[in-house]
């Protein structure tokens, strides 16, 4: 739940043209003052806000990069779409084969020609870098480690991840084996969302299998106490990588940074991303979903009027003491006519910022309006004809 609620002045605007409205900041009240974001030592990285999607810091974020063990990410999120979905269960055992047993660096320690369950393999992929347990993932939900980077690509695909391109479930070099730091935040904030009862897996800070204990590589864990995931990454190749996830003050950050220099240097770097975000910044949760927004007139309708809403709350992310400056204009079809369908888009609503334009989203009916009788139909239609006549507007 967000603790900050916001109250936007609304404008109404019976028009399917836009209506233009300055800000409302008080004269009085001064912008607020942000500065520059840090300048990190990696080649690439980037700070989203979770819940809304904005960027807050964006630097060579589009840049292809080996994404090292934060390939491990799209592994786990395939494994996890699988048991949520119910292809597959947590109790599930696989049994290991020489390839996933053989797999070179960080390593489960599975055994060759023994069972291990999902959920083991899970915990080896999220919180001890598995390669070995990537393999053993890969080669039970698709046959083999070839047709999983096939699925994983194809799920890139789907959340928007332009700029990647898998050829194994681990993320040891390949040439034809990338990724972006843009496109790791969208991987993780689906992670976040879409398969949340798997998201505290990634805060776990030890694991123990096959009598090894092994803690897990994000040292923001118990460090930063707002930290609760998401991976780590390293290869000579790629540098340190860390994507990361925090939580504070009902905001959620997160930030990916790739090709540092060291283990502790990813630390750093990510504390600078997560400060600043946290510092500067705040969501402001603007309208609730299917909360009324607007009575609208409906003519030839057993009802006079439907609600008007919006399907799914509305989130800003906005300078911290940046409020002020934040309109609403409802622009609503001039003309609506029964019958009405629940989630019928009957016009828009526009959020400006300091005057500028900064969100969109269509205006539904929130219930249901059936036509009325016949007599009752055609003197609406009377008087429609004599509002349209006075007002100026077509249908």
């Amino acid at each position: 739940m967000l603790k900050r609620r916001f109250k936007p002045r609304v404008v109404i605007v019976a028009s399917v043209c836009l209506a233009f409205l300055t800000s409302i900041a008080s004269p009085l009240q001064a912008e607020p003052i942000i500065p520059a974001p840090p300048q990190l030592a990696a080649s690439s990285y980037i700070l989203m806000d979770a819940q809304t999607g904005q960027i807050l810091v964006d630097e060579n974020s589009d840049e292809r990069q080996p994404p090292a063990s934060l390939t491990k990410l799209m592994t786990s999120y395939i494994a996890e779409r699988e048991i949520i979905e119910g292809r597959m269960n947590l109790d599930d055992e696989t049994l290991v084969s020489v390839k996933a047993w053989q797999t070179g660096g960080s390593r489960m320690f599975i055994q060759e020609g023994r069972y291990v369950s999902m959920e083991d393999l899970l915990r080896g992929i999220i919180i001890q870098s598995g390669n070995d347990a990537s393999v053993a993932m890969a080669e039970h939900i698709a046959g083999s480690e070839t047709n999983f980077a096939q699925m994983m690509n194809s799920y890139a695909q789907r959340l928007g991840m332009t700029q990647t391109h898998f050829e194994n479930a681990t993320g040891l070099p390949s040439d034809e084996h990338y990724s972006s730091a843009r496109d790791i935040a969208i991987l993780s904030r689906a992670i976040i969302y879409n398969n949340a009862e798997f998201y505290p897996l990634y805060a776990e800070r030890n694991f123990t299998f096959n009598g090894i204990t092994q803690s897990n590589r994000n040292s923001l864990l118990g460090r930063n106490p707002s930290v609760d995931g998401l991976k780590t990454g390293h290869t000579d190749e790629a540098g340190y990588c860390l994507a990361a996830s925090a939580a504070q003050d009902g905001m959620r950050l997160i930030s990916v940074v790739m090709g540092t220099s060291s283990d502790e240097a990813r630390s750093q770097e990510t504390q600078k991303l997560l400060a600043y975000g946290f510092r500067y910044f705040q969501t402001a949760q603007l309208h609730e979903a299917n909360t009324s927004l607007y009575q609208a007139r409906v003519w030839a309708g057993k009802s006079d009027e439907v609600n008007l809403g919006l399907a799914n709350d509305m989130r800003l992310t906005i300078a911290r003491g940046g409020e002020g400056g934040i309109s609403t204009v409802l622009n609503i079809n001039p003309v609506i006519k029964a019958p009405v369908q629940t989630g019928q888009v009957l016009g828009e609503l526009v959020v400006r910022q300091d005057g500028e334009e900064v969100a969109r989203r269509p205006l539904l009916a929130l219930e249901p309006v059936e036509s009325s009788g016949f007599f009752a139909r055609i003197w609406d239609y009377i008087l429609l004809f004599f509002f349209n006549l006075f007002s100026g507007d077509g249908e």
